[in-house]
């Protein structure tokens, strides 16, 4: 009888202890660095003056704008606890969470706000997100957590443009040691830099949302793609950005990686300088257009792992122009190069970035499929760097690309209006009535008022194009199966506060 009377106390301890232990919080234990494979060096640690999407990644994990794009491309409250606007959508008021600290440990507040956006404004500081801030007339600071934008025009897609990695909020008081050692509100900070080897992070403990898991991220620099692939299969690495679309297939056989793959409207064109013969000549332009295949370049460049499009609008979304079709027309492409002089063709030289395996097969495939219009297109591959400094927004001649965007405005105006920032280092393309267009977009309030715009304009470049603007690649990243909590972005952003390996 004691015997079972010591049982039934031993069980109801047990379960009282069980109890306990169900009750208690379940937190994932924190823990190691997580190592990134990326391909290229970044230039710029200001995030102001980012150009690469290495430095897109990396200024997401060290910088917050005041708002966020999430995974379904919603823009959301970051620093900005929330928002409202004006009736004529012409004022648009943020206000600051409270509490959150910079990595130095100073409070987040209105006047480092109004300090980064300012900034950005000032041509001298050579940002690219300069051009979508030229809507902004004047910065109010209100109080110590509100700040008032006043803009030139209504600009019903003003909250997503805060949420550019270009717009990462800096301390106001650090803003000379951005380029060696920046600081930001971010999930982590900057440790160390060595170009051509590996940029270290450390967790933020004192991160808004709370301290993300990992100790800390180290990025890779590995140029070659092989280098990489390999890195990540035999364990060196713990993540591929990026992966290449050509091993994409490799590696879903491989049972200690995972591989996941998102559209987006990240795109590669093939490059005209509209201001250099041959192709200030919208004739030559336009033969060219008609004969480069775009549906077998998605096939020959991309594995399939994209989509043809006719402007950086993805297919997926709701204003692209379905409408307008994808075949080529050789005859008509041969009699409008006669026309513009050139019956025979021509020769010209076009770079390509050696360590970019997309933009390489690209030029490698128009070539070939110009040869039917006499053009002989001379490949010359170059490293990133010369590429750089040589190549874009120089040469006559190439193939490049840009990253995901999440709004119809920020996909075409930087590009196509003739104060775009990107398109006066690029095509320099000019078009009154796309520059029209474009500027009636921002103030327009409905959504099909907006659609049709965005219709009318793909149909513009298509029929007068500045260059050619091949597919939306797929963005996929390949990591060990013991990685949790990280998922691929449409943004191609790599967000690491809840992952854990």
């Amino acid at each position: 009888m004691k015997s079972m009377i010591l049982v039934r106390k031993c069980v109801l301890r047990f379960a009282v202890l069980l109890s306990l232990f169900l009750a208690m919080p379940f937190t994932v234990q924190a823990g190691g660095v997580l190592t990134v494979a990326v391909g290229t060096n970044l230039n710029n640690l200001d995030p102001a003056k980012a150009k690469l999407a290495e430095e897109s990644i990396y200024g997401f994990m060290v910088f917050n704008g005041l708002t966020m794009i999430d995974s379904d491309l919603i823009t959301k409250p970051d620093l900005a606890e929330r928002w409202e606007s004006s009736d004529d959508l012409k004022i648009w008021t943020f206000y600051l969470r409270k509490g959150v600290k910079f990595h130095h440990g100073r409070e987040l507040n209105a006047e480092d706000v109004a300090a980064t956006i300012e900034r950005i404004l000032v041509k001298e500081t050579g940002s690219k997100a300069r051009v979508d801030f030229l809507v902004v007339d004047e910065i109010q600071v209100l109080d110590k957590y509100r700040i008032q934008f006043k803009l030139n025009s209504p600009y019903a897609d003003f909250p997503e443009i805060l949420a550019h990695r270009r717009a990462g909020i800096v301390p106001s008081d650090r803003i000379d040691t951005l380029t060696t050692a920046p600081i930001g509100t971010g999930p982590f900070k900057f440790k160390s830099y060595t170009p051509g080897d590996q940029l270290e992070l450390v967790k933020n403990a004192d991160y808004f949302e709370g301290a993300p898991h990992l100790d800390g991220v180290t990025m890779r620099i590995l140029p070659e793609s092989s280098v990489r692939v390999a890195a990540l299969e035999s364990g060196e690495v713990d993540v591929l950005w990026r992966a290449p679309v050509e091993a994409a297939d490799l590696l879903k056989e491989n049972p200690n990686v995972v591989v996941e793959s998102v559209p987006t409207s990240t795109w590669d064109a093939i490059i005209m300088n509209n201001n250099n013969p041959p192709f200030d000549n919208l004739k030559v332009r336009q033969a060219i257009h008609l004969t480069i295949d775009k549906e077998q370049l998605a096939k020959i460049v991309l594995f399939g792992k994209g989509t043809t499009t006719h402007t950086p609008i993805p297919p997926s979304h709701p204003f692209f122009n379905s409408s307008i079709g994808f075949k080529t027309d050789i005859d008509k492409a041969k009699k409008l190069l006669a026309e513009a002089g050139y019956p025979n063709g021509f020769e010209i030289e076009m770079f390509v970035p050696g360590n970019k395996p997309t933009r390489v097969r690209l030029g490698v495939a128009a070539r070939e499929m110009l040869k039917p219009l006499g053009i002989d297109v001379q490949i010359k591959r170059v490293t990133w760097d010369k590429f750089v400094s040589e190549a874009e927004g120089k040469a006559t001649f190439y193939t490049s690309g840009f990253s995901a965007r999440s709004t119809p405005d920020t996909m075409l105006y930087p590009w196509y209006h003739s104060n775009g920032s990107w398109n006066n280092g690029l095509w320099h393309y000019k078009d009154s009535r796309v520059d029209e267009l474009l500027d009636l977009a921002r103030e327009t309030l409905s959504m099909d008022d907006r659609k049709k715009i965005y219709m009318d304009i793909q149909e513009i470049v298509v029929k007068d194009p500045p260059s050619i603007i091949s597919y939306n690649l797929n963005h996929i990243d390949a990591y060990q199966k013991d990685i949790k909590g990280l998922h691929s972005h449409p943004m191609m952003w790599l967000d690491l506060r809840k992952v854990t390996k």
